[in-house]
């Protein structure tokens, strides 16, 4: 966060913690990983593979997140899934939120929204942040993870 913006958006502002949010998941991986073009908030492409699509159960709904790595990766240490919801532009950043997801071996992940975290161009417009694709824009709204910053 640059200096001059730390008094007015410190400290952080998240919804309060609900396990609600908190559900597990499996990851159906993508047969030959294809590669997408993901914009981003530079007006740039970054090339993103998708690895999977995580599927579960959220309010009572079957949802999927699809979860992504940088193109070119060979060691998966981490996939990143962008993601916006019904909160986006008005509790939450307008160009969505991201969650980290560390690999597992049995493919079954928890996908914890209490996590979900702002991209860095939410404070400062220097950072190239990815937009998350029409798949992971959800119908739900994530009262959950980080809220947008202190106007």
């Amino acid at each position: 966060i640059p200096p001059e913006k730390r008094a007015k958006v410190l400290p952080l502002r998240y919804f309060p913690v609900d396990q609600a949010y908190s559900v597990p998941a499996a990851l159906k991986l993508s047969k030959d990983r294809p590669v997408f073009d993901m914009p981003t908030s530079t007006g740039t492409m970054r090339k993103m593979q998708r690895v999977g699509i995580l599927e579960f159960t959220l309010q009572g709904t079957a949802t999927t997140l699809d979860a992504f790595v940088e193109n070119g990766t060979q060691n998966i240490t981490s996939l990143f899934v962008p993601f916006a919801d019904m909160t986006t532009g008005t509790d939450t950043y307008s160009a969505g939120r991201y969650l980290d997801l560390k690999p597992t071996p049995t493919g079954f992940y928890v996908v914890d929204f209490n996590r979900a975290y702002n991209p860095t161009c939410a404070y400062s417009p220097t950072w190239e942040c990815p937009y998350p694709p029409a798949a992971n824009r959800l119908k739900v709204a994530i009262k959950a993870g980080e809220k947008a910053p202190a106007a």
